[in-house]
């Protein structure tokens, strides 16, 4: 008898740790997901530490929404972009599309990484064909492509220096070494693919195999394990309010906390935080504990 319950407590655990979410991706990292209750402001307080959320950091961060619902925030317009082809060390780095692609100075520090991570693994053809847009930019590639090919100015994830378009000097991104490796492995340094083939009902856009969008880690990790777009992981955070998450050696608490005005939160201590807002009416902070 003692025997067998025994047994039924080592299936109970593992069932448990399929049920959280216990994987491992395709680089051996391990992420294991456990939800729990948003702690309150009173519970716990000697462990905690006080951040000051003002309204407009709903709109600003790498997690922010845009797509036909929700427009570019105001401050998108603001980002310090690099032309790529006008600094000799970045443009060593890329295979560029043309000389008139440009990117965030941390979007060219994350690409950088990834593509040496690549080619490590013998995939490098890869071309930079777009990242930031203007409106300006924008309004011009909607008049020449369309509502099917192109999103109106202000509507774009271009236009947030946020995203990216990724092409192979082999062949098209669908069929390229290159695509398929982004696939799997862009999520290891914080990139998703935006819009898969299985999710065009939700994100309202056809399949891009090269528009790889930045959210940054853990959120590229739980959305490669559970399959979700950013619409869908948006919501699971405002409904969950808040997270554990294991990646590898690395742990972190994820707390989502609506926001109608200036409020003052209050998160685990441990470690270093970032805020982000949705773009809609929300904050998520990312502590390292």
């Amino acid at each position: 008898m003692k025997r067998i319950i025994f047994l039924l407590g080592i299936l109970i655990v593992l069932a448990w740790g399929v049920y959280n979410g216990d994987w491992r991706g395709e680089s051996g990292k391990v992420l294991e997901v456990e939800t729990r209750q948003t702690p309150t402001a009173g519970a716990g307080a000697s462990d905690k530490m006080s951040i000051h959320i003002t309204k407009d950091q709903v709109y600003k961060g790498n997690l922010l929404l845009v797509n036909k619902e929700y427009a570019v925030p105001k401050q998108g317009a603001d980002l310090k972009n690099i032309r790529l082809s006008g600094t000799k060390e970045l443009s060593s780095r890329f295979n560029l599309a043309d000389s008139s692609v440009q990117l965030t100075e941390m979007m060219a520090e994350r690409l950088a990484v990834m593509f040496e991570a690549a080619e490590e693994d013998g995939v490098n053809h890869f071309r930079i064909n777009s990242g930031y847009r203007s409106e300006k930019e924008q309004k011009q590639l909607f008049k020449q492509m369309g509502d099917q090919y192109a999103m109106p100015a202000g509507f774009s994830e271009h236009n947030t220096g946020l995203s990216v378009d990724i092409g192979s000097t082999l062949m098209e991104m669908s069929k390229a070494p290159e695509g398929e490796w982004l696939q799997k492995n862009s999520w290891q340094y914080g990139f998703i693919l935006r819009y898969p083939k299985s999710k065009t009902e939700i994100t309202g856009i056809r399949y891009e195999p090269w528009h790889f969008r930045y959210v940054g880690l853990p959120h590229s990790a739980i959305m490669q394990q559970k399959n979700l777009v950013l619409e869908e992981y948006l919501d699971e955070l405002k409904e969950k309010r808040s997270m554990t998450v294991k990646v590898g050696k690395d742990k972190y608490g994820l707390f989502y906390y609506p926001v109608s005005g200036d409020t003052t939160v209050q998160v685990p201590a441990q470690g270093q935080y970032e805020v982000s807002g949705d773009n809609r009416e929300g904050v998520i902070i990312t502590v390292v504990l």
